[in-house]
């Protein structure tokens, strides 16, 4: 898995980031997620959960 960061858009001279996680193929298989299906997160202990709404 890879956190990539992408530029969202430029106003003026700021810059707005988003932050992705790249998730493997076989990983999202084997989770039966689908493309554009809602999530929900949770951190605890610095650590990122995510699991289907």
């Amino acid at each position: 898995m890879k956190l990539q960061k992408q530029l969202s858009r430029k106003v003026g001279n700021i810059e707005y980031a988003k932050w992705v996680i790249v998730i493997p193929p076989e990983t999202i298989k084997e989770l039966e997620w689908k493309e554009g299906q809602d999530l929900e997160t949770e951190i605890k202990d610095k650590k990122l959960t995510i699991r289907k709404s």
